[in-house]
């Protein structure tokens, strides 16, 4: 692997850890049990903080899903491209053995367990 392509990879990394203290920071928005509390709290501010996270939640969202596709491409490869299509098309096909036959040309049934029955019944 080269350098670029291992850099870009901590680069991900760091943004999904972010990504996830972000997520976890942010309140729900749907009507759970703290939601007769909710408006107290956007008085003082808490609305524009949540504006800022959800923001800072899509950048990462981008920014992990662009630096991915530029990670693909930076990983490139030596020029020996495998053809796995020749490998699956030259190799031979064999027969699945069959399965063993009675010799004596019938089937066999199985032998019922036998079971012994306690003294005294």
């Amino acid at each position: 692997m080269n350098a670029v392509f291992t850099i870009l990879v901590v680069l991900i990394i760091i943004a999904a850890v972010l990504l996830t203290l972000v997520v976890l920071l942010q309140n729900g928005k749907g009507e759970g049990m703290a939601s007769n509390f909710v408006a107290g709290n956007q008085a003082f501010g808490v609305r524009q903080t949540a504006d800022i996270l959800e923001k800072v939640t899509w950048i990462l969202v981008t920014f992990i899903l662009v630096v991915s596709v530029v990670s693909s491409f930076t990983l490139g490869t030596s020029g020996k491209d495998v053809d796995v299509t020749n490998r699956i098309e030259n190799t031979t096909t064999q027969e699945a053995p069959a399965f063993p036959s009675p010799t004596d040309g019938q089937t066999p049934t199985p032998s019922a367990p036998t079971s012994e029955a306690p003294v005294g019944e």
